[in-house]
């Protein structure tokens, strides 16, 4: 049986007993006052209670345990450069490798001021780097799963004096296909230790691996389950499918978006979009599953420093992705399924700032609005969307020779295929070949005039056909297979 925890009408930092080290960190972030996940979980985590916590991205969730778990962890720290007196004592697991690194930049935030150290380990990467920290001796580790189990095969990783385990982000995780790698983690942990779930929504899977790895847990809930803040404004405009990248231009341009997160429900479709808005004008990159892990960290870093206006997205990847006072999102493709509507818009309007959520629905996707409105309990506002008369042609992003190709990511357009100014369909189509002119003899203009000798041939051959034809003997005829060199023989 849980408990559920009563928010507080007022509470600072200070209230919770965090050491001066934590809050001189907590001050230098520029934290004042926490939110309501933080003021209900801290002082439960600090208690030593197991957490079931339901919160919605961009309310502090990452705080709300990486700040209690460092101040238990304090009496252990060490400045010895054994890595003996640095054995893991927290785990923090996450669905992806964006959510991973974002949550050991918040710990080393955190902790800097202290001696614990920390790591992240996740896939994509070189293991040597992450097994060389392993080995100097970690008190904090975040991993994704699967590489997390890498590393304890290869016993760089060794998880026998684990205290406190928080499983971030928990429903993506088992949307992931994580339970097997779930399983196998908590069962080479101790019995003895704190466990700390986090999740967007308590689906019945969820109950179910909290009754199975949570020991009496307090129930912690900020808001509704699938509820949208209140401080997003939410539009849907229709618009047809052919001028979606045309509206999306258009929003950015109209509303002098310089930064963005565009939705798409395909790795493909993120590409082609993102190659779509660059040649408009707009700069764009796509990140998905597809690409490298390097490729979406230096997109992730170049986007959160101004420098791309677009970053155009898959559920998957985009999830965990924490932008500072990110102005809007939109979404290029309606989701197939409601909830990642809500952790889509959940990217803007974080940490109680404003910000816009702006939605294209083409005449196809009115049952996913549907579904969308019927899970947050309330219509959108849906209006008309006049695209303009985009600047190329629409043909242009449909091409045939364009699709064979989308399959192949991360490689530029090949060259002569785009175009400047108007031009046919067949001009794109194949390749512009300019051979040189060759000079023309006026003779091969003249229409046709037969000489003499070809009249006098042809009057021959008429009369030659006119003469009785010689009987001549018949010449035999070679057999199929035998020739003319052996005789036939006579039946007997």
């Amino acid at each position: 049986m849980s408990d559920t925890a009563v928010t507080p009408s007022t509470a600072t930092f200070d209230q919770f007993g965090l050491a001066p080290d934590i809050l001189k960190a907590v001050k230098e972030s520029g934290y004042t006052t926490p939110t309501p996940i933080q003021a209900q979980a801290i002082p439960v985590v600090l208690a030593g209670r197991d957490v079931m916590g339901a919160a919605q991205t961009g309310t502090g969730k990452t705080a709300s345990f990486s700040l209690p778990i460092i101040q238990r962890l304090l009496p252990q720290a060490s400045t010895s450069a054994s890595p003996a007196r640095h054995p893991v004592r927290a785990l923090i697991l996450t669905p992806t490798r964006e959510l991973a690194d974002q949550v050991a930049a918040n710990v080393q935030a955190y902790a800097k001021h202290t001696a614990l150290r920390s790591a992240v380990v996740f896939g994509g990467v070189d293991m040597n780097p992450q097994s060389e920290q392993l080995r100097r001796g970690v008190e904090i580790l975040i991993a994704t799963p699967g590489r997390l189990l890498d590393h304890v095969q290869q016993k760089t990783a060794n998880l026998g004096q684990v205290q406190i385990l928080v499983l971030d982000e928990a429903d993506r995780m088992l949307d992931m296909g994580f339970l097997p790698d779930l399983q196998r983690i908590l069962n080479l942990l101790p019995k003895e230790r704190q466990t700390l779930l986090f999740s967007a929504t308590f689906s019945g899977e969820i109950k179910k691996l909290a009754a199975t790895y949570l020991r009496n847990p307090q129930t912690i809930e900020v808001a509704r389950s699938n509820s949208t803040a209140t401080n997003v404004t939410q539009i849907v405009f229709e618009v047809a499918e052919g001028d979606k990248t045309g509206a999306v231009v258009q929003l950015i341009r109209e509303r002098g978006l310089k930064q963005v997160i565009v939705f798409c429900n395909s790795k493909i479709g993120a590409s082609r979009l993102a190659r779509s808005l660059e040649r408009d004008g707009v700069v764009a990159t796509a990140i998905h599953g597809d690409r490298t892990q390097n490729e979406r960290m230096q997109a992730l870093d170049a986007f959160k420093r101004g420098e791309i206006e677009a970053l155009v997205a898959t559920d998957v990847a985009a999830r965990g992705l924490d932008i500072a006072e990110l102005p809007a999102v939109i979404n290029f493709d309606l989701p197939f399924n409601a909830e990642d509507y809500v952790h889509r818009i959940g990217r803007t309007g974080r940490a109680g700032a404003s910000g816009d959520a702006l939605s294209l629905c083409s005449p196809n996707e009115r049952k996913q609005l549907a579904d969308i409105e019927k899970l947050i309990k309330r219509p959108l506002d849906v209006q008309r969307l006049t695209v303009d008369t985009p600047v190329r042609h629409h043909h242009e992003e449909r091409a045939p020779r364009r699709e064979a190709r989308e399959g192949r990511e991360g490689r530029d357009e090949r060259p002569g295929r785009r175009r400047s100014g108007a031009s046919s369909s067949a001009s794109f189509d194949r390749p512009h070949h300019h051979h040189r002119a060759q000079p023309v003899d006026d003779f091969f203009l003249k229409p046709y005039e037969p000489s003499p000798s070809s009249i006098r041939k042809v009057e021959d051959a008429a009369d030659s056909a006119a003469a009785p034809q010689k009987s001549s003997s018949k010449q035999p005829l070679a057999a199929l297979l035998g020739g003319f060199g052996m005789p036939r023989k006579s039946s007997s």
